[in-house]
This record gives C-alpha cells, sequence and structure tokens, in this order.
C-alpha cells in the first residue's frame, strides 16, 4: 500500500507543479485589478440552505459548502472587488470531477452583472493559459480549444431546443433538466471552444436576480470548456425580502424530502438590505487545472481525494 501511495504521489508531481503555478498566475491576475484577497470560516453556523448541496456537520455547525455569504457580507459592509480561494466541502459530491473538499475561487465586483463575471472568466482563464506558455489554444483529451474570446454564449431556451427538444423556462421539471443537460446538451457544445450558457428558468435562481423585463428566467450563467462545467455566475441579487422567502421553501424541501433541519442565515440576511448591484462568480479550481494538465479525472490534479486521505 506504501509502496503504491508512493507511486502515485509521485506520478502526479508534474501536475501538482503546475497546479501551484495556475494558483500563483491566478492571485497574480487579481491582485493586478486591484481586488482583495480575503479568507472566510471553514466553520459556519448556517450554510445557504439548497436541496441538491448537502454540507458536513462539524459538532452544531457546518462545513462550508460556498464562501458566498461572507464575501457578500464584506461586500455590503463596503468592499467593492474580493476573491477568495477557499477549500469547500459537500457530501455525496464523488466522481471523476468531484471529491467531497474541493476548492472554489469565488470572486465579485460591484457595480458588475452575470455577463461581466463572464468577461471576468474569459481574460483569467486566457492570462493563466498564455502565462503557462500554452497559448490561445489548449489540449485537452485530444482536442485543441481555442479559448480566444469572446466564447459562444446561448441561452438555457435556445440550448435546450436545439439538442433535447423541449423548452425548460415554459415546462419547468428538475430532474429532466439535469438528465438532459448532461445527456444531451452539454455533448451538443462545439468541443473547439467553449460554451456560455445564460439566462436559467428562473426555478433555479438560486442568489440570482431575475432578468429585468423576463422574471421567467434568471440573470445566471455557467461556462463549459471540454464538457467541464467550469464556472457558475449570478447578476447577485441584493432583496432581502426575496432571498429569504427563497431560502425558506429550500429549508421547507431540504426538511420535507431529506429529514434535516436547516438554520436560516440570519446575518447574511441582515446584510443583504445593505448589498450594492454586483456580480459574483465561483469556478472550481481542481477543474481548471484538470483542463491545464489534460486531466481525466480529479484524482490526477489533487495530492488526496477522499479514497486516498
Amino acid at each position: 500500500m506504501l509502496g503504491n501511495d508512493h507511486d502515485r504521489l509521485l506520478g502526479i508531481k508534474p501536475n501538482l507543479q503546475r497546479r501551484a503555478l495556475i494558483y500563483h498566475h491566478t492571485r497574480a491576475f487579481f491582485l493586478e485589478q486591484g481586488f482583495l484577497e480575503i479568507e472566510t470560516p471553514i466553520r459556519t453556523p448556517a450554510v445557504a440552505p439548497e436541496q441538491h448541496i448537502m454540507p458536513f456537520k462539524s459538532e452544531d455547525w457546518f462545513l462550508s459548502t460556498s464562501p458566498e455569504l461572507h464575501m457578500k457580507r464584506l461586500l455590503a459592509s463596503g468592499y467593492d472587488r474580493l476573491f477568495q480561494i477557499s477549500r469547500c466541502f459537500r457530501k455525496g459530491e464523488h466522481g471523476r470531477q468531484h471529491n467531497p473538499e474541493f476548492t472554489l475561487l469565488e470572486w465579485y465586483r460591484t457595480g458588475a452583472d452575470y455577463r461581466h463575471m463572464v468577461y471576468d472568466t474569459e481574460q483569467l482563464v486566457l492570462t493563466v493559459a498564455t502565462r503557462l506558455g500554452l497559448g490561445h489554444v489548449i489540449r485537452y483529451k485530444d482536442e485543441g480549444i481555442d479559448l480566444t474570446p469572446p466564447w459562444p454564449r446561448t441561452t438555457v431556451r435556445d440550448a435546450f431546443l436545439r439538442a433535447a427538444g423541449w423548452d425548460p423556462v415554459v415546462e419547468p421539471d428538475p430532474l429532466r433538466f439535469d438528465t438532459d443537460l448532461v445527456t444531451r446538451v452539454i455533448p451538443s457544445f462545439a468541443p473547439g471552444r467553449p460554451t456560455v450558457l445564460l439566462d436559467y428558468p428562473a426555478p433555479m435562481a438560486s442568489l440570482a436576480r431575475l432578468k429585468p423585463g423576463q422574471p421567467t428566467v434568471a440573470e445566471r450563467a455557467e461556462v463549459f470548456i471540454g464538457g467541464i462545467e467550469i464556472a457558475n455566475a449570478y447578476s447577485e441579487l441584493v432583496n432581502a425580502q426575496e432571498q429569504g422567502m427563497r431560502f425558506r421553501a429550500e429549508v421547507e424541501t431540504i426538511e420535507r424530502e431529506h429529514g434535516q433541519k436547516m438554520p436560516l442565515p440570519h446575518r447574511f440576511l441582515d446584510a443583504l438590505a445593505h448589498l450594492p448591484e454586483c456580480g459574483g462568480i465561483a469556478l472550481g479550481m481542481d477543474r481548471l487545472v484538470m483542463l491545464f494538465c489534460n486531466a481525466d479525472s480529479i484524482d490526477e490534479v489533487v495530492a488526496f481525494t477522499v479514497d486516498t486521505a
């Protein structure tokens, strides 16, 4: 066993070295633009209640599923540009692209919306690729992927109508949505370019605001590269009453379907009344490293997973 672990760790050394460079270039990208790097708690008394995200308990608290709530509390107190690379924890997420403990990069800008956060993502990914010496075109799983901005954009409605033959905006069906997204929609994307999905159905808004003049969709975008979901962007909801209603509905669903009582994040909801208009995004650092290392599995780009810790 020791010999196998020794060989495994030695075998992934080049990927871990590249991972360190990706962190270095990512931090430089944000610091050069005047962002402040912060750290927020790993243990927290409450997380954002979301029925598809199950947190780990830590005594009477939780391990963080995302730094989002604490970062927005800072924004509500007058900070304007923040970024963080943080460890996060979610139950049941284990597979080729998942580990229960993983790393999220999140950043927020006041005065920005979801489209601006996608623009940031284009610039970040291209900058890191260039500084790694990879240029505008990277190789991933025998496919050349051109990272030159702007990346192709399509709405959720148009992508589903083309690839799956139905409109999830007028026929909300979360289970069918998740299945068709993986089996039909993502495989329909051009393999040689990143793809940005825009305007998710309103029931999937989460912490994003609904689109002004088009309240059936939310200002939420997801970025896919090489068939991997890389990032999830919002025009952030700043209405505390509406966010509280969404959270309470999630709490009721979690208790009904999973038998677990979740507390509301009251300090976040109190701060939300002071949150300025802003955009935010979460990017999976492990998945970004997979792309830049041409790795098929998260096991190849982290030193220890749930199976090898």
